[in-house]
């Protein structure tokens, strides 16, 4: 993991409303089904269709609140619209994403989603 993540990750644990989601039983079971690395493609799957387009008609309710891990990560990481990610993240809105902010985007959702996992399997 790079420094950048994790500082990303320190910084976002500071607010209260990004560290108040945390993964369920039901999201930490449909990874143990899934595997990480089906949740990884999952991510940039959803990245792509739901965050990388230059205009997103409804922005700042694309994202679900629950009922997928990347959904909930999405929220914790402030990547769960583009509003979010120009505040937490500094990239602009209204352009479309770069594959290197793409490919940012789905490393700090899938850290996040890595330590809620292995915090959930060590309780």
């Amino acid at each position: 993991m790079s420094q950048v993540i994790q500082n990303k990750l320190n910084k976002l644990s500071k607010s209260k409303f990004r560290s108040s989601f945390h993964l369920r039983k039901k999201e930490i079971e449909y990874i143990d089904k899934k595997g990480i690395e089906e949740i990884k493609k999952q991510t940039y799957e959803i990245i792509n269709k739901r965050i990388k387009p230059e205009i997103i008609e409804n922005d700042g309710k694309q994202t679900p609140m629950k009922n997928h891990p990347v959904f909930i990560g999405q929220h914790a990481t402030a990547t769960c619209c583009r509003g979010c990610i120009e505040k937490w993240h500094h990239i602009k809105k209204n352009k479309e994403l770069t594959d290197h902010e793409i490919d940012f985007i789905v490393e700090l959702i899938m850290e996040w989603i890595r330590r809620q996992y292995e915090r959930n399997k060590m309780s």
